[in-house]
């Protein structure tokens, strides 16, 4: 298994091969400028080249090298902690005898991992280091990178109360909108629930933040403050229980009474005026008058 890909070498390689020519040119360019003012320009020549040329050099040593540096930055903390382990064990065993480095090996691992909160503490951050790889596998596998096949930089990550929260940043060729549609994937390879992924600044577009949640905490009993202002000699009073019916017969629905609002007199109507604008005629019959006289 490669650690560096060959497209990865052919692109450091062919970076670092222009790095040195423009650093060496622009370095010894102004170094034979600076030094021609006192001496001959042969001579300013020359020197500027003894200046540009180890310029050059150590220009092309660190770009040939970044690979290898981002991938030392990848594994830092890993390299750091087995580091101090190791020079603390040496310096352990070569100043005390057997049974006291037993005890106190015993002791260093034995009371964080038998005490809760240590114990919570050391796996949080023990996830962050491994989600770190995780997304780093994510990117060189499904995520289309750069044409000289650089990935995101992974930053730093910590944990949080749902699972663990990192920082990355884009390499050109890379946008948050790339990633969006991935984040199923990345849930799945950080054997997590769900992650979130959003600008984690205003004014660079590719410093991102991943929320990777593992945990749901609003679901956790809270216990209530109101518990300890309740005075405790206040007597209790106790209520039957309550018979919720579960059935119900017509007949042992009572009716309710409805009642209707009083109804005033009724409106008089206006009579209509006729097709020339003047008051229709006032009828001559009264109800006194009896109709069937003249039938």
């Amino acid at each position: 298994m490669t650690v560096i890909e060959a497209k990865v070498h052919r692109s450091s390689a062919r970076n670092a091969r222009l790095a040195f020519i423009l650093t060496a040119v622009i370095v010894g360019l102004l170094a034979a400028v600076v030094a021609a003012s006192s001496m001959h320009p042969i001579l300013a020549l020359i020197v500027g080249a003894l200046i540009g040329v180890p310029a050059g050099g150590i220009v092309w040593v660190l770009v040939r090298i970044w690979p290898v540096l981002r991938l030392l930055w990848w594994w830092l903390p890993e390299i750091g902690i087995t580091t101090l382990l190791g020079i603390g064990w040496t310096q352990l065993a070569n100043h005390t005898s057997g049974p006291v480095t037993f005890l106190v090996v015993a002791l260093v691992v034995g009371v964080p991992a038998a005490i809760p909160a240590s114990r919570r503490f050391i796996l949080a951050w023990a996830m962050c280091l491994f989600v770190r790889h995780r997304l780093r596998v994510c990117f060189a596998q499904f995520i289309i990178a750069n044409q000289s096949g650089s990935l995101p930089l992974i930053l730093w990550a910590r944990p949080t109360p749902v699972g663990e929260r990192v920082w990355i940043y884009l390499r050109p060729g890379l946008s948050a909108k790339d990633l969006e549609g991935r984040l199923n994937k990345i849930a799945v390879a950080c054997h997590a629930s769900t992650v979130l992924v959003e600008r984690a600044s205003e004014s660079n577009a590719a410093y991102l933040r991943f929320d990777i949640k593992r945990r749901e905490v609003l679901t956790a009993n809270v216990a209530s403050p109101l518990v300890d202002v309740i005075d405790p000699t206040t007597p209790t009073v106790e209520q039957a229980p309550l018979t919720v019916p579960t059935a119900l017969d017509l007949p042992d629905v009572d009716v309710p009474t409805i009642t209707l609002p009083a109804q005033g007199k009724p409106a008089t109507k206006k009579p209509a005026s006729t097709a020339n604008g003047g008051k229709p005629a006032a009828s001559s019959s009264t109800p006194e008058d009896d109709l069937s006289d003249w039938i």
